[in-house]
């Protein structure tokens, strides 16, 4: 059994590790951190956890986080994981980083985006932690940059196609519709329920910060220079990311030929569910779960393909995909506390 430590547990990210980690037939969740809510019950800071745990909101010490557990999930905003991870690290402990601090292998286009880089020695070790992708480098990791929400849905449809000659890497839009818990818990007017309920809004066009995570990835998978363009949108619903992607092609392409790439690309790949012909995603098939699905559509008369995939943000776009890593690096069975079946409606 490992025991796991969230550092963060009360965010939206961390309280969705610990409803996932207190299910894990593997794992046992020993230590949860909370700055705002030390000392108190989890289960009083979300009460839908009544009678699930009677863990304490602990504070963070670094010394008795590492005695208690193997492997620890910091779910912290950006910097202030930076600050404490190398001390786990060099502890021997795995850390699996839900900010974007580990994300980047270059630590100048980190900074261009974010601010200074306190620990950029750790940057060469991170692996970029999308589970589908690098499952062999995850298995050896001792740190891993867990990927960002935005970046899962945009990601997971693209790489299977990028390194073929048919796709035109300097034509690709990608459009993405958010749910609000995507802007964590903090209290926020551009969240509140008044400025979203009944509306819906583009906002950080062209300036995104996970633009350039995206970018990073697929230069470095296809081995080419790509630089995609990407516009968020916030919807008004609680989880789920649905993106819409628009691929330039060179060359006319059959169908069959997609869906084979595809397929291929992700058998045996248990989160990836490639939709049959005619069908798209829709974020209330995934809620909860942490599964991607995937469909594509091909306009012949522009020549594009359009991919369309759906995640749960909180799931596979943050603590499901962690948890995923989890198992991959201790080889438990990758499905292990993440095989809930989805909501039929």
């Amino acid at each position: 059994m490992v025991r796991a430590a969230v550092i963060g547990a009360t965010g939206y990210a961390g309280a969705e590790l610990v409803r996932i980690l207190l299910s894990h037939p593997y794992a046992e969740l020993a230590v949860i951190t909370s700055r705002k809510y030390e000392g108190i019950a989890f289960s009083d800071v979300y009460p839908a956890m009544a009678g699930m745990t009677d863990l304490r909101c602990e504070r963070f010490s670094e010394a008795a986080i590492a005695e208690a557990a193997d492997v620890v999930f910091t779910a912290l905003p950006h910097r202030a994981s930076m600050s404490i991870v190398p001390g786990f690290v060099n502890r021997g402990k795995k850390v699996i980083d839900l900010s974007a601090d580990f994300r980047f292998k270059d630590a100048s286009l980190y900074e261009a985006w974010y601010e200074t880089h306190q620990a950029k020695d750790l940057l060469r070790t991170a692996v970029y932690g999308l589970s589908e992708v690098y499952y062999n480098d995850i298995k050896c990791a001792s740190l891993i940059g867990n990927p960002g929400c935005y970046p899962t849905s945009v990601l997971l449809p693209l790489l299977p196609l990028v390194k073929v000659p048919f796709v035109d890497l300097h034509d690709i839009i990608a459009d993405s519709k958010s749910a609000t818990s995507g802007a964590g818990r903090s209290v926020n007017l551009a969240t509140q329920f008044c400025e979203v309920n009944e509306g819906l809004k583009a906002y950080k066009v062209a300036e995104h910060r996970h633009n350039p995570e995206m970018d990073e990835v697929l230069s470095r998978f296809s081995g080419s220079s790509v630089h995609i363009t990407f516009t968020p949108h916030l919807v008004p619903m609680t989880r789920g990311i649905l993106t819409t992607i628009y691929v330039g092609l060179k060359e006319a392409v059959s169908s069959e030929d997609i869906a084979s790439r595809l397929d291929l690309f992700y058998r045996n790949k248990p989160f990836v569910r490639i939709c049959g012909p005619g069908k798209l995603p829709n974020t209330m098939h995934v809620k909860g779960t942490n599964y991607c699905d995937i469909g594509f559509k091909i306009a012949n008369h522009t020549r594009r393909l359009i991919l369309v995939s759906a995640i749960d943000n909180l799931v596979k776009g943050a603590a499901g995909q962690a948890v995923q890593n989890m198992n991959i690096m201790f080889g438990f069975p990758e499905t292990a506390g993440l095989d809930q079946v989805p909501f039929p409606i």
